[in-house]
């Protein structure tokens, strides 16, 4: 078996799929990714029993109209990365079980293992489906993500809810401390409620596949696994099992207390406080006063940090501590110039919210003792 692919459309496709690869597996085969040749389209899928990504590209040519075997991975990666740009590549295949990959003037030789031992998601018939445009998506998984916990006990936490109603669709990440949901309208109405929970790192590898663009994609959602289709691209994971918490009890409904400032001063305050805030709580204190808000830090080693902002409030004076990469993970997805930091008082927690043309944003943040 011979075939023959551009160098850049190999890359593009080993490139979509390699971040399901564990390094550590519990089964060789799935080190490898599969190859699957159908006339002229390759299909290129890796997996860690948990996510499945396929993608599909078009060979240049072929001498047989369909094929399958697995390659090891990161090896096939590493070596169609290192070939100069436009190359053309080709793989032979033999009966020992090897396949050479000819670029130019060099060659390599890789050990495959048999396609029939590649372990495939059943793509289960989704229940549920919807189309949702790619930014849209995009936007409410990079505005959430960064709130999910890891390796949490509370397993449940170790994901993204879905929770689909009607004609929105709504994410909601937390880790017990914090709390970010984004919510987009779609074009389906009547759509059943619906909810599910992808583990973190289905989460993380769908926001890589997703595009900044107006494409849509066709989400599916089975009992037990959900299906992402995209131009090329299918994703797959399963879901985790469990009751996720009712965030709504968790946003707050009485923070009148406004604080609107420059999102960019007030993230380059925020960073500079970090350099001598506490490694171990990484807290900043924040002292609210009519028209000006200080910021400062400290470490065990008696460092401060100190600073001041102009903003827009009026409220109260009063003091309130908060983890400053909470803060920062909101602050820099944000595209806002000013963001309102809602407050209700010294120990309840903060409220920011966004609302922009894709979606509706609202981010929790627990206070920490002063």
């Amino acid at each position: 078996m011979n075939l023959t692919i551009s160098r850049d459309t190999l890359l593009k496709a080993l490139q979509t799929v390699a971040g399901v690869v564990e390094k550590r597996q519990t089964k060789v085969i799935l080190g490898n990714v599969l190859l699957q040749l159908q006339d002229q389209t390759l299909t290129v899928t890796a997996t860690d029993l948990e996510i499945e990504v396929r993608a599909q590209v078009l060979v240049d040519s072929a001498d047989q109209p369909q094929f399958a075997t697995t390659l090891p991975a990161v090896k096939l990666l590493n070596i169609v990365r290192a070939l100069p740009e436009g190359v053309v590549i080709q793989l032979s295949f033999n009966e020992s079980g090897r396949c050479t990959l000819s670029a130019g003037r060099s060659r390599f030789k890789l050990s495959t293992l048999p396609a029939d031992e590649f372990p495939l998601l059943d793509l289960t018939q989704a229940t549920v489906t919807l189309s949702v445009p790619q930014n849209r998506l995009r936007h409410i998984l990079s505005h959430t993500q960064f709130a999910m916990a890891q390796q949490d006990v509370r397993y449940y936490l170790n994901g993204m809810l879905f929770d689909i109603n009607d004609h929105a669709l709504r994410v909601v990440a937390t880790d017990g401390h914090r709390l970010s949901t984004c919510e987009t309208q779609l074009d389906t109405d009547n759509l059943p409620h619906t909810e599910a929970i992808l583990p973190r790192k289905g989460a993380l590898e769908l926001i890589k596949l997703v595009h900044d663009s107006d494409d849509l994609v066709q989400l599916g959602l089975a009992s037990n696994m959900m299906t992402v289709q995209m131009e090329g691209v299918t994703f797959t994971s399963k879901l985790i099992e469990g009751r996720f918490p009712d965030y709504r009890r968790v946003l707050p409904t009485a923070n009148d207390l406004l604080l609107k400032a420059d999102r960019n001063l007030l993230k380059a305050i925020l960073q500079r406080a970090t350099i001598l805030s506490s490694d171990r709580f990484k807290s900043v204190r924040l002292a609210l006063k009519p028209g000006l808000l200080t910021v400062t830090a400290h470490n065990s080693e008696q460092d401060e940090a100190y600073e001041e902002l102009v903003v827009e409030y009026d409220g109260p004076e009063f003091e309130i501590a908060f983890n400053v990469q909470y803060l920062l993970d909101v602050l820099n997805t944000s595209q806002d110039d000013f963001v309102t930091l809602a407050f209700k008082d010294a120990t309840s927690a903060l409220l920011i919210e966004e609302q922009g043309e894709l979606a509706h944003c609202q981010h929790v943040i627990m206070p920490m003792r002063l």
